[in-house]
């Protein structure tokens, strides 16, 4: 049942963020210059809200657009209407709708679809991952200076000695291209696709990476925070890859 729902809601979500693109839509702007919501951000997480509110109107629900809508119940629903949403206003295909569940506070159950691509990533805790119905595996690369990583960076400058910049320069001087897709979600399911070897950003929130942090494990990967300790998705720090490269690149982060 809830795998059913959690399905159900991400296509109707999808059917929002498909019927939006590359279409004039209203754009409005929440904390820093580039941090967009736009009409389909909205329509997006309306119609998640309610396939979710019609099987479960008990659940808990925590959305980046509208926040935490709290009920007394083991479950919570943490959901990115669109994950990419400046790719998606630019008309640019790579974003997603990101959906996860928290029973207990552990996340059970997680599906990120990018619709443009039609392509399903979803993952069980204990039964694995899966991309349109086949089963996920990360890579197999072991030396993270050969590796392809995707970053993300965020809307407002950290200057710290360990910043996104410091951290970025240290791997493109040693010659490793990292990427920049601009949807966490997505990063962390390439991951688990075996198409990015690692991934790691300064600053998510937890609608961009509950998800997707369970399809890497349960693709066979590793996450970890920055320390490389047990990950929660309340943290922002992430690191998360294919567990060959992990030690070697909280190396490089953490300037050692």
């Amino acid at each position: 049942m809830l795998k059913n729902v959690l399905q159900e809601a991400v296509m109707a979500g999808a059917e929002q963020v498909v019927n939006y693109f590359n279409q004039a839509f209203e754009i409005k702007y929440k904390e820093g210059r580039n941090n967009l919501v736009t009409a389909a951000d909205e329509a997006s997480e309306k119609a998640i809200i309610e396939v979710i509110r019609k099987a479960y109107p008990d659940h808990h629900i925590l959305t980046e657009e509208s926040g935490d809508l709290p009920q007394n119940s083991d479950y919570k629903w943490i959901i990115d209407p669109i994950d990419g949403t400046i790719n998606f206003a630019h008309g640019i295909p790579i974003n997603c709708i990101s959906i996860a569940i928290e029973y207990q506070s552990e996340i059970i159950m997680g599906v990120v679809y990018n619709p443009h691509m039609k392509e399903l990533f979803f993952a069980e805790k204990g039964k694995g991952a899966t991309l349109n119905g086949q089963p996920l595996k990360v890579s197999s690369e072991t030396n993270a200076l050969k590796s392809c990583l995707v970053t993300g960076f965020p809307y407002v400058y950290i200057n710290t000695e360990n910043g996104p910049l410091q951290v970025f320069e240290r791997f493109i001087k040693e010659g490793v291209p990292v990427r920049r897709l601009g949807a966490a979600a997505l990063d962390l399911c390439w991951v688990a696709a075996g198409r990015f070897d690692g991934f790691y950003e300064h600053k998510l929130e937890a609608w961009d990476s509950a998800a997707g942090y369970l399809i890497v494990e349960e693709a066979g990967g590793k996450v970890t925070d920055f320390n490389g300790d047990t990950f929660s998705p309340y943290q922002h720090r992430i690191l998360a890859t294919n567990g060959l490269i992990h030690e070697e690149m909280l190396k490089v982060i953490n300037n050692k």
